[in-house]
């Protein structure tokens, strides 16, 4: 029998290297897939990773899909690193886009540059309200951030269901649960012609440089970063637990309210009744594969990008399902998770226990 006990110090370069060993086994795995669905493992990794960036409509949809992973994944890293789960990002950045929409269909047919901005700090604002319902209760009520931001999530689907059914929608729209088009000066600008990629790719990396520099050279990301690697600590040195809670929650809610807004303001330009296929969930895989660095958070979420751009390619290409996307993203995450659990982790094998033999003693004559 083996048990598993914790190594006297992790090795920082395993811990820097581990997405790559979990992504190289997301590869081999992927094979043996491609091999099970009856294609050569060679060419459907051409179409999957390597065929989307071919060409300059490829690359811009991996930049618009790129941004809101950033924006979310950025909000949750920064929480995470405190140790504080919100999970409920997908439904903060409906409730922006809800936010944006709201102000883009109020002002129809007004013309200026003021329209974009006022957009996003409503979405900003309504993904950080919603964010702050988990974080009052947690720090008022002691629940559980994790449940509460979860089901929120839900809360805000069916919030959007009810207006895009009901008092946004369109009247002309055949009775599509939608919203009337916004206005070109509801719409993000495109960053080259022809593609689909909007400024909110701008604001995504402006997000990576204001975290960079919040966790590294403010009191607030220093003491964040405390309470989350040595809580006893933080709380010997009278850190806030409640503040790292409110940092937490309304930066990750701000951030994904406007990723929220470079949806409606961007490629779908009204509401729908879905605004994300799932990007806040994803983000959190992004999170943990950038090991909550913003600039792992940038990379680890152009490689989930392109899981999202290599899957639809794989469905029209290879006629492949489309949960071959969730398949990947699971499989990238469940090899991260046992990387890191044999980077903290070695496996002893117990000692044999000693059998007490009984000793007779010899009858003397």
């Amino acid at each position: 029998m083996s048990r598993l006990e914790a190594r006297p110090e992790p090795s920082r370069a395993m811990m820097l290297s581990s997405p790559l060993i979990a992504a190289a086994a997301m590869l081999v795995s992927g094979s043996l897939l491609f091999l099970f669905l009856g294609q050569a493992p060679l060419h459907a990794f051409y179409v999957y990773f390597i065929q989307p960036l071919t060409s300059w409509y490829g690359i811009g949809e991996l930049l618009l899909k790129a941004t809101p992973l950033i924006l979310c994944g950025i909000g949750l890293a920064i929480g995470f690193r405190a140790n504080v789960h919100n999970i409920g990002a997908d439904g903060q950045l409906t409730m922006g886009a809800v936010a944006a929409g709201c102000v883009a269909l109020y002002f129809d047919g007004a013309e200026g540059p003021w329209l974009v901005p006022l957009m996003i700090v409503a979405g900003a604002i309504g993904g950080a309200a919603w964010a702050a319902v988990p974080a009052l209760l947690r720090t008022r009520f002691n629940t559980s951030e994790i449940l509460v931001s979860l089901m929120l999530v839900y809360v805000a689907y069916l919030f959007l269901g009810y207006l895009v059914h009901g008092p946004v929608r369109d009247p002309a729209g055949y009775n599509f649960p939608q919203s009337k088009m916004f206005g070109d000066a509801a719409m993000l600008p495109l960053l080259k012609e022809g593609l689909r990629v909007n400024a909110a790719f701008l604001l995504s990396l402006f997000a990576v440089a204001g975290a960079w520099f919040f966790c590294r050279h403010s009191f607030a990301g220093y003491r964040m970063q405390v309470s989350g690697m040595a809580p006893a600590a933080a709380l010997y040195a009278g850190f806030s637990e409640p503040k790292n809670v409110w940092i937490a929650f309304l930066t990750s809610g701000a951030l994904a309210g406007v990723a929220g807004v470079g949806e409606v303001a961007g490629p779908l330009g009204q509401l729908q009744a879905s605004v994300s296929p799932g990007y806040g969930f994803a983000a959190i895989i992004v999170a943990y594969v950038g090991r909550l660095h913003p600039v792992g958070v940038l990379l680890a979420s152009l490689l989930m990008s392109l899981l999202y751009i290599g899957g639809e390619t794989a469905q029209i290409e290879l006629q492949l399902p489309s949960a071959i996307t969730g398949l990947f993203q699971g499989l990238l995450l469940f090899y991260l998770l046992a990387a890191d659990l044999f980077i903290h982790y070695r496996i002893k094998p117990r000692a044999p226990a000693l059998v007490a033999v009984p000793v007779v003693a010899k009858e003397t004559a």
